[in-house]
């Protein structure tokens, strides 16, 4: 993975090093972590990449529920209990499923309580399932009692049990050990497994949230777990120079101070397209907070927004280089093997000059670059990140990056990265009115 800012964040490096500098005891803190390997502190997700004791136990019960006829995984959960494994799995496969009608296993995310979305997924199960082996049902909720995730497992499961009498036998509940849903798991005969209690959804990919259906799926989690762990040795250097999510907290610290309160992630790979949303989640709950750490009311946050490229040249260019400049960008593509070319004597030739005898992959580069060019000429930072390809490897390596870039971004702002105090306003007011 490549990080690349200095020609095009129109900062000062000095500056950015400055501020970076000023972080040097909290990348020391980092460290003491890692160096404690349990899960003590809110940081203590960087930790979950090593942690053999889970990988043995994620596959252990892989190995028992994945079975040879396993067609659909149920994964029913929201936000951090779903973002990071459907990023990882939409990358992989998922954006190409319609593409591959006949590969499994497959993953079906339950996480909206849209009702024609559950009947869909309830005629599918009902009409295409011989055996309870060929599905495995998935439920996670960290606090074992979230009101969409709950609701959809039951919907799911009674539709389930009216056909396969042993459903319960193909259900696995993730949740902390003693919940809710844990003690509701062991009262059910379902299989169960645990997450860290000071690790929150947004940065519990890693753990078995995310390990676990990715396995099934035939995702490789070593590899998965490997980049995390590159990524993670990169983040904690002590050189700024040398650490990538350092400089792009900076960066974008720096920016926000400079009226740009939008970030947007523009992936040139469409496969990434939910990358970007669990971005959105871990930068929206992280920095988005009404108050700082010592409890004054600051109403602070960077608000991120998702771009995929081509696409979205032809519906946002014109706001993103002729609007207002309040956006710093981080253009984020892999470089690929992949190639589909246009032949040389072209059916619809005269149409468009300069494609003839070119492959996709070039003709994206173009776009690409003069994209970058454009923002360049009307003066729109941005920074660059390259993968080598789209794989388990260098997926775990960039959110891996971008968890630790969020801690140090929380830093700079001087709030709680860990906590969402707001998001419970919602749910405390939806329980009053289901309630009522």
């Amino acid at each position: 993975m490549q990080f690349k800012y200095q020609e095009s964040s129109l900062l000062e490096q000095d500056l950015i090093n400055k501020t970076a500098s000023n972080l040097e005891n909290y990348v020391e803190t980092l460290h003491k972590v890692v160096e404690a390997d349990n899960y003590n502190a809110d940081e203590s997700s960087i930790n979950l990449p090593a942690d053999e004791n889970l990988f043995e136990e994620v596959m252990k019960l892989r190995n028992e529920k994945a079975t040879s006829e396993l067609k659909y995984i149920i994964d029913i959960g929201i936000g951090g209990s779903n973002l990071g494994t459907k990023a990882i799995y939409d990358a992989l496969f998922g954006f190409f499923d319609l593409l591959e009608p006949d590969r499994f296993p497959k993953i079906i995310f339950a996480d909206t309580t849209n009702p024609e979305t559950l009947e869909k997924i309830n005629t599918l199960l009902n009409t295409q399932l011989r055996s309870s082996d060929e599905v495995l049902i998935n439920i996670i909720s960290k606090s074992g009692g979230t009101s969409e995730t709950i609701s959809n497992a039951e919907i799911i499961l009674k539709s389930l049990k009216e056909k396969f009498p042993d459903i319960h036998s193909r259900v696995v509940a993730t949740t902390d050990e003693g919940s809710n849903l844990w003690h509701k798991a062991d009262e059910l005969n379902f299989a169960k497994l645990a997450l860290p209690k000071t690790v929150g959804g947004r940065f519990s990919v890693f753990s078995a949230v995310g390990l676990f259906p990715l396995a099934c799926c035939g995702i490789d989690i070593q590899k998965l777990r490997a980049g995390a762990l590159r990524a993670r040795q990169q983040s904690l250097a002590l050189e700024v120079s040398e650490n990538p999510a350092l400089l792009s907290a900076s960066v974008l610290y720096l920016q926000s101070q400079n009226g740009k309160n939008v970030n947007d992630n523009f992936f040139f790979n469409q496969e990434l397209e939910s990358v970007g949303k669990w971005y959105r989640q871990l930068m929206g709950e992280s920095i988005g907070k009404e108050k700082d750490l010592k409890n004054k009311v600051v109403h602070t946050g960077i608000t991120p927004t998702v771009s995929v490229g081509s696409t979205d040249l032809h519906s946002m260019a014109q706001l993103y280089i002729g609007g207002p400049k309040d956006k710093v960008t981080t253009f984020v593509y892999a470089r690929t093997e992949a190639e589909a070319v246009n032949p040389d004597e072209m059916i619809l030739s005269g149409l468009v000059e300069g494609i003839a005898g070119k492959s996709a992959r070039q003709i994206m580069n173009a776009i690409l670059e003069g994209t970058k060019k454009a923002y360049t000429n009307v003066e729109h930072p941005f920074m660059e990140v390259v993968l080598d390809e789209v794989t388990e490897y260098t997926i775990g390596e960039f959110l891996q990056f971008k968890m630790i870039e969020m801690m140090y971004l929380g830093k700079l702002f001087n709030v709680n990265t860990f906590d969402q105090p707001n998001v419970e306003d919602y749910k405390k007011e939806t329980k009053k009115i289901l309630n009522g």
